[in-house]
């Protein structure tokens, strides 16, 4: 019965709230680890039971040490799962993980790249073949837009206006943005639809922009391990993910001026307060700055 429950709050997430397949899939996965462990342990589906399903579940997984930021997605998931049995479906008379609290997670500031390291980066791809054409654009418009992996995968051709000099961006939730493309990207973006795209569709219809070499949409995967190539061979100490070029995107823009609001909006951040991070990412910058270029800030008193 509960996974027949879970089945219909995935429904609900994908056709009331309007989330993305990824993040759906997300909650699936989660939400699949907690049903496997109420069956294991053989609760009850009453709301009492419940809750101490939830307890003894939560106690499990720091008991098996996993990360605070693990138990929390897990917690949200559970507990909006539960929300939705208790008042949307009627399912139970009350919610068994109101109560619940999410554990503390350390702040932790998102990796980014200095515009050196970024420059290596995006100059990696040789683009004397189609392929790497294909990645240098992709990695160009990545780096110019600050887009989501997702997001980028996604976009069909028609999503570009590069006379206009911008890119139509559905993101979260089926919400739309404008975002402007840098002539560094619209370059590229145009070598590669004039020279490599066709190449690579061949004969297959399709209005992917990103296509991989049968001339299917590229993947999420395939953009995690091009990124992982090209950063080997930029001499990156360390392989960055696709968010790693949308942190450093926003960092970038607020070192150079950037208005928060403007970054949030470009970004397609719901609250201000999810951008916000990035404030703090550039006031460490301007420390590291100033010790290093002021010449009294390293000296003690006399």
């Amino acid at each position: 019965m509960l996974e027949k429950w879970l089945e219909e709050f995935l429904e609900f997430l994908r056709v009331e709230r309007g989330l993305a397949d990824n993040t759906i899939a997300a909650y699936r996965t989660d939400l699949k680890h907690f049903c496997a462990f109420v069956a294991r342990r053989q609760f009850s589906l009453d709301p009492s039971s419940l809750r101490d399903a939830c307890l003894c579940y939560l106690y499990e997984l720091n008991a098996a040490g996993y990360l605070a930021s693990t138990v929390a997605r897990r917690l949200a998931a559970l507990k909006s799962f539960c929300a939705y049995l208790a008042t949307q479906a009627g399912y139970l008379p009350w919610d068994p993980a109101e109560e619940l609290s999410s554990p503390k997670i350390p702040e932790r500031l998102p990796k980014v790249l200095r515009p050196e390291e970024v420059e290596r980066l995006l100059t990696a791809p040789r683009t004397n073949t189609p392929q790497g054409l294909r990645d240098r654009a992709l990695l160009e418009l990545a780096y110019a837009t600050g887009m989501r992996v997702s997001e980028l995968v996604g976009l069909d051709v028609d999503h570009l206006n590069l006379e206009a000099g911008y890119v139509r961006v559905l993101g979260k939730g089926g919400k739309e943005r404008i975002v402007p493309v840098g002539r560094v990207a619209q370059h590229y973006l145009r070598e590669y639809l004039e020279k490599a795209w066709p190449r690579l569709v061949k004969d297959r219809r399709t209005s992917a922009l990103f296509v991989n070499r049968r001339g299917g949409r590229l993947t999420r995967q395939a953009v995690f391990k091009l990124l992982k190539d090209y950063a080997r061979q930029a001499g990156l100490t360390s392989a960055p993910s696709p968010h790693t070029l949308r942190h450093s995107f926003a960092t970038h823009l607020l070192e150079n001026g950037a208005d928060l609001r403007v970054v949030q909006e470009l970004l397609g951040h719901v609250s201000i307060s999810t951008t916000q991070i990035y404030t703090h990412l550039t006031s460490t910058r301007v420390r590291e700055v100033y010790r290093r270029a002021h010449p009294r800030s390293r000296k003690t008193e006399p």
